[in-house]
């Protein structure tokens, strides 16, 4: 083996699969689980149902090309994801439309007026420094109170008012009444789960893959042209400049009697509760059994498993000092090894249009 792959998520799996299919490298990867997959790992409950083990992923892409690559390894099923929140005991449509607004309001606005009310509302955007100027300056105080405060509180751990800007992106708000979590091009999942998909980007013959394993038990042993690392990269380096901050999540699953829990797949609480979610997976496919699984999700911090970095300015910071670390023989790849917050086909995409040894 002349490469090294570190993780045997979404990320290193590509990688790998490129490695050896179009430059004839011999790859191992080693995963310190005891399964493939990364955070897309999912497994099928007693009945049937697939059920994502570190919360929902759903895959939506703007890029053809990664469909068309993806799609190697994959049917694909339907699925266009819808999200409600659980507000004061009531369901309303997420992200905001004109539903939510009439629901929420008691009112029976049209397009343009709930446009209107929105401007209205807005609060003078000034200089934006925190996650509440962002949302304020947008949607005013009203929404913001009732749908974003309390959920990115549990999730961060922290004042929106202490939050930066940055975390949230602008606030999509449609004047129309598609209900639709996302508005991509392509929406769906994959046929046979995620698992599987990953399962067969690794069949290759030039990719060995090595579970319960701790790379750093291996790359001490040197030997390779290049290593590429999907593991946290303040681990990688012993952590000499301290940790890198991230946001950890915790889950909770439940087997239960019913055929159905909730009307769609995933439910927001911004408000009640502990949790900022519940998750309830025969959503994702057809179903017809007696029971459902559902994930209740809970925010945690440094104790929990890396999950979501916080891109802070001293964290960027902080990252750029462990990136400038790294030599020519050792790339790093995806969510945790690049610090950055990367959806699915986001992981693709950037490993698509790497240039690799």
């Amino acid at each position: 083996m002349n490469v090294l792959v570190v993780g045997a998520g979404i990320a290193g799996a590509v990688t790998a699969r490129r490695l050896a299919e179009e430059n004839g490298h011999h790859v191992l990867i080693v995963e310190k689980r005891d399964h493939i997959g990364g955070y897309c790992y999912d497994y099928r409950s007693e009945e049937g149902i697939l059920v994502h083990k570190y919360g929902p992923h759903i895959f939506r892409t703007q890029s053809k090309k990664v469909w068309d690559y993806l799609s190697r390894f994959t049917q694909w099923h339907d699925y266009q994801h819808k999200v409600l929140a659980n507000v004061n005991g009531h369901f309303y449509p997420m992200p905001i439309n004109l539903d939510t607004v009439n629901r929420f309001l008691g009112t029976n606005y049209s397009s343009k007026e709930a446009e209107e009310f929105f401007a209205r509302s807005r609060t003078a955007s000034g200089t934006i420094h925190s996650v509440k100027d962002v949302i304020e300056s947008q949607i005013g105080p009203e929404f913001y109170h009732a749908f974003f405060e309390g959920y990115t509180e549990k999730q961060w751990g922290a004042p929106c008012e202490q939050l930066p800007a940055e975390i949230v992106a602008r606030i999509p708000i449609r004047s129309g009444r598609d209900d639709r979590y996302f508005i991509h091009k392509y929406q769906a999942m994959p046929k046979d789960g995620y698992t599987q998909m990953i399962r067969r980007i690794l069949d290759h013959p030039n990719i060995h893959v090595l579970l319960n394993t701790d790379y750093r038990q291996i790359k001490d042993l040197g030997g390779f042209s290049h290593i590429y690392c999907s593991a946290p990269i303040d681990e990688y380096y012993d952590y000499r400049y301290g940790r890198l901050p991230y946001r950890g999540v915790r889950f909770e699953f439940f087997t239960l009697p019913c055929k159905q829990y909730q009307p769609v797949a995933v439910v927001n609480y911004p408000n009640n509760y502990d949790y900022t979610r519940i998750t309830e997976f025969k959503h994702f496919y057809i179903n017809n059994t007696k029971n459902t699984v559902i994930a209740k999700e809970y925010p945690g911090g440094g104790t929990l498993e890396p999950s979501y970095p916080i891109p802070t300015e001293e964290n960027k910071e902080l990252y750029q000092k462990y990136s400038r670390l790294a030599d020519e023989a050792t790339t790093f790849i995806g969510r945790l090894g690049e610090y950055r917050y990367y959806s699915i086909d986001q992981i693709v995409e950037s490993i698509l249009g790497m240039e690799l040894v």
